[in-house]
């Protein structure tokens, strides 16, 4: 397997809320897609938003499932204040804060939040890391 991720996928409980949260509260760039699935090209990274039933018959998987999944997607900023009004901004879009923003252990700023269908971000920054 080469190093790299080329599409992440997540499972979504209304496909059109979700699409909508993606592209207008985060300005995610959509492409033209299916009625079916909401692709985001992301550099060179896709993120796809498919209703979570369809994921997971796909995936040979039954669809029941809540609590925390054991991962995080993160997304990185230039500055402290950067993290505390995009987290500010996914709140006002129905998403849960679930930790404020706030100065980390490894001397950068981030807090935390769960999409409309429950998913972990962390909005992070990190002086030290080199991609934004």
């Amino acid at each position: 397997m080469e190093p790299r991720i080329s599409l992440i996928t997540l499972g979504v409980a209304d496909l059109e809320r979700a699409t909508r949260f993606y592209a207008d509260c985060l300005g995610l760039p959509r492409l033209e897609t299916p009625p079916s699935i909401t692709f985001f090209e992301l550099g060179k990274i896709w993120l796809a938003l498919w209703p979570r039933e369809s994921l997971a018959a796909d995936a040979g998987l039954a669809p029941e499932g809540s609590g925390f999944r054991g991962f995080a997607l993160a997304h990185n900023v230039r500055s402290p204040a950067e993290v505390d009004a995009l987290l500010a901004q996914v709140a006002a879009y129905g998403a849960t804060v679930t930790k404020p923003g706030q100065p980390t252990d490894w001397g950068g700023y981030s807090g935390y939040f769960t999409d409309l269908d429950g998913f972990l971000w962390e909005l992070a920054h990190n002086p030290g890391f080199p991609h934004l």
